[in-house]
């Protein structure tokens, strides 16, 4: 696609996101908290219901000849093709629970790369955009990580993949997280991971990591960190797919020294 096409086809992406995220604004804090998981999981299906559709004929008519990835807790590499990877409500526990940390996200994957993202946060009003090769952005605004290059001064943080992890990832990340209580200033843990992934190329937190690899939770935050000068690698250093077991987003500055707690080898070794 050309130069404008791209811009173009942007644009339209950023329109679904933030049309979706102004029908989910009209929807927070009209209903008490869940109480029950039954309820839980039946408001998250309300809101996913709410946008989807506008969502997906949007996206698909802006792109012939695009698919849409349809299950948002799928993992692992795309089909070959362009793919739309997207979440209606990221972060839709928090939705329903009234508080802050959910957004609507949209992430072109073309023959298993993310291209273009766009990411739509109603509450602050902020959008955040990238194209791969053309940098990250927030309302038009360039983004930059963190420029630390001491662990000792960086805040951390991590998440679940998604809920019921199978033991050994839930084992993994207590210990990395108990290894990088040693050496970093602060550790956090938190979701929606994509959130987390906008402060990362915000510069607002230093460096995100993750066992498990949900893939609609981090393909658009790992081309928004790189496209704002971050590096996105697998817990072994090797570059992060959607194919991959775990993921790290840092800056450069920072990567060895996570990787150095983090990796599956100080796993062993510990």
């Amino acid at each position: 696609m050309t130069r404008n096409e791209d811009d173009a086809l942007l644009a339209e992406t950023i329109r679904a996101v933030e049309t979706a995220g102004k029908t989910l604004l009209t929807r927070f804090r009209t209903t008490p908290p869940p109480t029950t998981l039954a309820d839980l999981l039946a408001g998250i299906e309300a809101n996913d219901a709410a946008v989807e559709d506008e969502l997906r004929q949007a996206l698909l008519a802006s792109l012939p000849g695009s698919s849409w990835a349809s299950d948002e807790e799928e993992q692992g590499a795309l089909p070959s093709g362009d793919w739309w990877v997207v979440d209606p409500a990221e972060g839709n526990v928090n939705h329903l629970h009234g508080r802050s940390g959910w957004a609507v996200t949209a992430t072109l994957v073309r023959e298993g790369e993310p291209i273009l993202t766009a990411i739509s946060v109603p509450l602050t009003g902020e959008t955040y955009s990238a194209i791969a090769g053309r940098g990250a952005f927030m309302n038009g605004e360039r983004l930059s990580v963190s420029a630390k290059h001491e662990i000792a001064a960086a805040i951390i943080s991590s998440g679940q993949a998604s809920p019921g992890e199978a033991r050994p990832i839930r084992t993994a990340m207590v210990r990395s997280a108990g290894r990088l209580l040693d050496t970093a200033l602060l550790v956090r843990l938190s979701v929606p991971s994509m959130l987390e992934l906008v402060d990362v190329a915000a510069g607002r937190l230093d460096a995100f990591w993750q066992h498990g690899s949900v893939r609609a939770g981090l393909i658009g935050g790992a081309l928004l960190v790189r496209e704002a000068g971050g590096t996105v690698v697998d817990l072994r250093g090797r570059r992060w797919t959607a194919g991959s077991p775990d993921f790290l987003a840092a800056p450069l500055a920072l990567q060895q020294a996570l990787l150095a707690s983090l990796s599956p080898t100080s796993e062993t070794t510990a």
